[in-house]
């Protein structure tokens, strides 16, 4: 069965960083699209970012453009979101989903196959 496993995770003061990791069991995870979602308290999943298995393209949310990059590391199997300049509104639940890049790229979440179980993210001021 498909698994998926979040990392990296913890507590930061506004204007720091995070480095996020993702990685999988029971899939191809070098062959498959990853994408980033986060949600926050009492709001719905929404879109960070994603990788395509190819490691031709890559798609980033508008709020977190210049601040986040996505990244995959193909000796380990594991894709990386490098989160910057973070931000109180950053603070949610982190998830990394598989799924087609057709549905990823535009970060649609009822296109995803598999989610990770989450990681929690949390910004103070």
């Amino acid at each position: 069965q498909v698994q998926l496993e979040e990392s990296g995770g913890g507590s930061v003061q506004a204007g720091g960083s995070l480095r996020l990791s993702c990685v999988g069991s029971g899939v191809a995870f070098n062959s498959v699209n990853i994408a980033w979602f986060r949600q926050a308290p009492g709001k719905d999943r929404e879109f960070v970012a994603a990788h395509a298995w190819s490691g031709g393209s890559t798609s980033l949310a508008d709020s977190v453009k210049g601040r986040f990059t996505i990244s995959r590391d193909y000796a380990n199997f594991a894709v990386y979101l490098q989160m910057n300049s973070l931000k109180s509104e950053a603070t949610a639940v982190y998830y990394c989903a598989v799924g087609p890049w057709s549905r990823l790229r535009s970060g649609d979440r009822e296109g995803v196959n598999y989610w990770g179980k989450g990681i929690q993210v949390t910004v103070s001021s």
